[in-house]
């Protein structure tokens, strides 16, 4: 602005003709506005005179000519920015400097681009996506193999085991009997149905059964105790022509002795000691 008619609020020269400025309702020539309300610029310490723009972030002030980036020295006027530590940046030069990179394909993710983050990576949006069916997975359950990521129904496809007897997909633990996979709940006593996991089972025509129906159906009966003989845990029992007995029950019907691995006697349905059997 010039004026023709007032002094200078701050040194009462006349501005008669001369360039002013105004701050609320007084009148300044340049020189005085300029030292008294000045802002010096960030980048180049000089005072941002009256008759130059005053670009200002945050409370601190820039030169046009000075507001540029920090690593490459690009203008920043009406340009989208960012600041880092105080400093400023082009989008470009802060997504090279401090944005993530995608775990697939190793490129910058974008400020402002929508970023999804899985066991301590991130990924672009349209790169976090099923390996098969390629389908965007955002929120959805995903199951991890070999660090590729698939939607639950392409990876049961693809790799989960089927329970041999209801041949649903087994999602988690799981038994395997006779190289086949079965679910815990499926692996049962092929008599009573009770769960066969953790507990001892014997296995019969490719069925597993529990001790107690094994031993009901099929286990041979010991001739003295008349119990099953079902061997297990090692047990020794002693087979003579048809007839089985327990390696405890294996005696002299008369007088009782151990008869197993001594000679033996039969008489009828009795096994006799030499000494019983001779008398």
């Amino acid at each position: 602005m010039t004026s023709s008619h007032t002094d200078c609020h701050y040194c009462l020269q006349s501005l008669r003709g001369r360039k002013y400025a105004l701050r609320g309702e007084n009148t300044y020539c340049v020189p005085c506005y300029d030292s008294l309300y000045a802002n010096p610029c960030e980048e180049c310490k000089q005072p941002i005179e009256c008759d130059s723009k005053d670009l200002s972030y945050k409370g601190r002030h820039w030169h046009e000519r000075c507001f540029k980036c920090a690593k490459c020295s690009r203008s920043l006027v009406e340009k989208p920015f960012a600041a880092k530590d105080e400093v400023l940046l082009c989008t470009e030069c802060y997504s090279d400097e401090y944005s993530s990179k995608c775990f697939h394909c190793q490129k910058t993710i974008m400020p402002g681009s929508r970023k999804m983050e899985f066991k301590g990576s991130s990924w672009h949006e349209s790169c976090f996506v099923c390996q098969l069916c390629r389908h965007p997975l955002g929120t959805k359950p995903l199951i991890t193999k070999d660090n590729e990521n698939y939607c639950v129904p392409c990876f049961e496809k693809q790799f989960a085991h089927h329970c041999y007897s209801c041949k649903k997909v087994i999602t988690s633990g799981g038994v395997t009997y006779h190289d086949q996979p079965w679910h815990k709940e499926c692996f049962v006593c092929a008599g009573c149905e009770v769960q066969l996991c953790g507990q001892r089972f014997i296995s019969k025509d490719e069925y597993p059964y529990c001790v107690d129906c094994f031993s009901k159906l099929y286990a041979k009966k010991c001739a003295a105790c008349k119990r099953p003989i079902t061997a297990l845990g090692g047990a020794k029992f002693v087979s003579f022509e048809e007839r089985q007995w327990h390696g405890e029950c294996f005696n002299c019907t008369k007088c009782s002795v151990s008869l197993v691995g001594q000679g033996f006697l039969t008489q009828q349905d009795d096994v006799l000691c030499h000494e019983c059997g001779s008398a």
